[in-house]
């Protein structure tokens, strides 16, 4: 196994290096991440549901035998058949533990069904903090390229300094790289909270 440990981890480093020197497919690598979670969570929450059902139709079955088993004790007892009383109310008293178990089980899938609703909600707006973050991202690529080249020469370069129009300008673009970076990083931070 340690060949296919060793390749994974070197397509994994590759995919991260390729993924940092491009961040928007990075940020579309996350959106479908958040997609994929978001579709897991409506299975999960409609898988939940058919549970609780479920378990809500043999609380109901239950309490209908609990009901059926009642009557019978009351009927043996009016025929003084005290041995057949005696059975019912075991019976009866084994179907209400039946009973109380399911009933727990039920409160533990809405707790569930619970956080995965609240599940959903972070997803979703992580998904909208990520739209945000994308969008923030292009209409700061489109000014940066969209500036007029400045005339402007360093005061301490005097006039032989190298003059770059703005979007060619290779410390412009490294700080665009990192500021980018910068906000992919705390798009991850965030998303593992």
């Amino acid at each position: 196994m340690g060949l296919f440990d060793d390749i994974n981890q070197f397509l994994e480093e590759r995919l991260d290096k390729f993924l940092q020197n491009n961040p928007h497919l990075e940020l579309q690598a996350l959106e479908e991440q958040l997609r994929e979670q978001q579709q897991d969570t409506i299975k999960l929450i409609s898988r939940l549901q058919l549970e609780e059902k479920s378990l809500q139709d043999q609380i109901l079955a239950i309490a209908n035998d609990v009901q059926t088993w009642h009557g019978r004790i009351t009927k043996a007892e009016r025929a003084n058949r005290q041995d057949l009383a005696d059975a019912a109310r075991e019976r009866e008293a084994e179907l209400l533990r039946q009973g109380n178990q399911i009933w727990g089980q039920m409160e533990g899938v809405k707790q569930r069904t619970t956080q995965a609703q609240e599940l959903l909600l972070q997803i979703k707006q992580k998904g909208q903090e990520l739209k945000q973050s994308a969008q923030a991202q292009k209409a700061k690529s489109s000014n940066t390229t969209n500036t007029s080249t400045s005339d402007t020469i360093g005061w301490d370069r005097g006039g032989n300094a190298p003059q770059y129009p703005r979007n060619a300008d290779p410390l412009e673009a490294e700080f665009q790289k990192w500021e980018l970076d910068e906000e992919l990083e705390q798009i991850k931070k965030n998303l593992n909270q």
